[in-house]
């Protein structure tokens, strides 16, 4: 995307609310029904975020802007303010707010990066308070450590993962102390922030017999966006995560369309699906907290970003749907993805297609040799590594299939990956989108069983989207040697800390997505040491 259609985007929200006029009625109702956020760190900053609702069965908001106070503090009882101000709530943008907090009074090397309270006011009302960080200064090597989150479908449970991620992160902090909670491996240090790597939503419309329902049939325009985040943001679990800890976030397909490829999907293509593609592309950007120059201009917007914790680690977060070529042997007419053959699509391995497109590609390439972190980490959508998968039921089956929408798609692009990562021998990738837990090694021949790892890969499991049973996932282990760990069967989130040369990942677990009160335990650990591509059991 071009940098004049930023400097339009960013400049859109100022003229706004510079030519409009302010509410100055007192609201009937808290408006704060959404929760609060933050994210987008910086070393002397971030962003801060909530969105102004009419009350249930009410009347609408005013359709003119609302003045929203803020308030930021180093501690919870806001005895210790460090700054303040006010920010029109635009009805252009749904009554949303965001914040850029920035000229926060930097840490010494060595110091931890401070925490922060923040809370909003509207119309005589207070919203509930959230916890954010700063990024700790670029030459600190203090430990790092976040979760990894994805895949929420509301229909398909409850977000309980979420409430025990929370707590994970109140209780390090010292804010809550929840009696009788069995701590897991690593939580006693607490977590840094969510990284959330696609489907936060889901499109589809309400389906019977489930979990719970969503609200409208399949959406399409900007307001039924805005309504399915509404209902999903209204879960007390996310909200609860939401206010803990700060959020970085990017996009997968069901945030518009199931497996959607830039202009095309299988609802449609070219210019009629670009003009949905701005619509959840806006809304998008309304609800999550995003800064103000990656606002969307139309079906456009910049979401891939890079984010360095210190010394320690450096966070190349990437969009894989907005820039990517379509997938190989989907026909044209009908869009989204496919199981594909060896044998009946060659064009697979011989199309130099992209799944981030060039720019992006460079991008990525030109940050990670740059740097000079401890730990590469890159934060990306689906399973990068390659994954055969039996034809049929039978494990003996000489057949398999691989799957166009993800990595194995576009080998050539992956091997250009994994060709820069290869030298720098330090290189994490956490994904998701498949619904399981994964740990592989990502090597440069993954038909060669004796073939080295080049870099690691964690792809963590979905909040609550189900996923194929435990057996068929073992059936994928036994046609892919270079996947040393699958867990299919339940829900979660992955912790990942890095503390100097060592890089842990804690891969967390729910009993059942569709009990509430479901409880948390770790699965596995693996452990990744700098310099030695791969994964072992802890």
């Amino acid at each position: 995307m071009k940098r004049r259609n930023f400097l339009q985007g960013a400049s859109a929200i100022a003229v706004i609310a510079a030519t409009s006029r302010l509410a100055a009625q007192t609201l009937q109702h808290n408006p704060f029904s959404l929760g609060v956020a933050s994210g987008s760190p910086a070393t002397d900053g971030m962003v801060l975020w909530t969105r102004l609702m009419a009350a249930p069965g009410g009347d609408a908001l005013p359709p003119v802007p609302i003045e929203v106070q803020w308030e930021l503090a180093l501690d919870a009882q806001f005895t210790k303010p460090v700054q303040s101000g006010s920010e029109l709530a635009l009805p252009g943008f749904a009554h949303s707010v965001h914040v850029e907090v920035k000229g926060l009074p930097s840490v010494a090397d060595g110091a931890p990066a401070p925490h922060y309270w923040y809370r909003f006011f509207a119309g005589g009302a207070v919203s509930p308070s959230g916890h954010t960080r700063t990024l700790p200064p670029l030459q600190s090597r203090q430990k790092f450590t976040l979760a990894l989150a994805s895949c929420q479908n509301y229909e398909h449970g409850y977000f309980t993962a979420y409430r025990h991620m929370a707590r994970e992160a109140l209780e390090a902090q010292q804010v809550q102390q929840v009696p009788g909670t069995r701590q897991e491996p690593g939580a006693r240090d607490g977590l840094d922030c969510v990284l959330f790597v696609g489907d936060y939503i889901y499109e589809y419309g309400a389906t019977a017999n489930r979990t719970r329902q969503h609200n409208s049939p399949t959406v399409r325009t900007l307001d039924e966006y805005r309504a399915r985040y509404a209902l999903y943001k209204s879960d007390a679990d996310l909200q609860a995560a939401h206010a803990a800890l700060p959020w970085i976030v990017t996009w997968d397909d069901h945030e518009v369309e199931n497996d959607y490829a830039d202009d095309r999907a299988a609802s449609g293509w070219g210019a009629e699906f670009l003009q949905k593609r701005a619509a959840a592309y806006r809304a998008y950007w309304e609800h999550m907290p995003l800064r103000k120059a990656q606002l969307p201009v139309g079906p456009n917007a910049r979401i891939y970003r890079r984010y360095a914790w210190g010394q320690t680690a450096c966070l190349h977060v990437l969009d894989a749907r907005q820039h990517r070529d379509h997938q190989v042997c989907t026909p044209a007419d009908q869009g989204g993805s496919r199981t594909v053959f060896d044998a009946s699509c060659p064009e697979r391995l011989g199309t130099p297609s992209s799944l981030l497109g060039a720019a992006q590609e460079a991008w990525l390439a030109e940050g990670m040799l740059q740097s000079s972190a401890g730990f590469e980490i890159v934060g990306q959508q689906s399973i990068m590594a390659q994954m055969r998968m039996p034809a049929t039921r039978s494990a003996e089956s000489p057949a398999t299939a691989l799957w166009n929408d993800s990595w194995d798609g576009y080998p050539q692009a992956r091997q250009r990956a994994l060709d820069v990562w290869a030298a720098k021998k330090n290189v994490i990738s956490l994904g998701g989108d498949v619904h399981a837990t994964y740990v592989n090694n990502l090597v440069g021949n993954f038909d060669d069983p004796a073939a080295a790892a080049l870099a690691t890969e964690i792809v963590g499991t979905s909040i609550s989207s189900p996923s194929w049973s435990q057996a068929a996932a073992d059936r994928i282990m036994g046609h892919n040697p270079h996947i040393k760990f699958a867990k299919s069967d339940q829900r979660g989130y992955t912790v990942l800390e890095v503390d100097g040369p060592r890089a842990t990942a804690h891969l967390r677990v729910i009993d059942d997505a569709r009990t509430p009160q479901s409880t948390l335990s770790t699965a596995a650990s693996f452990v990744v040491e700098q310099g030695r591509p791969g994964a072992r059991r802890a």
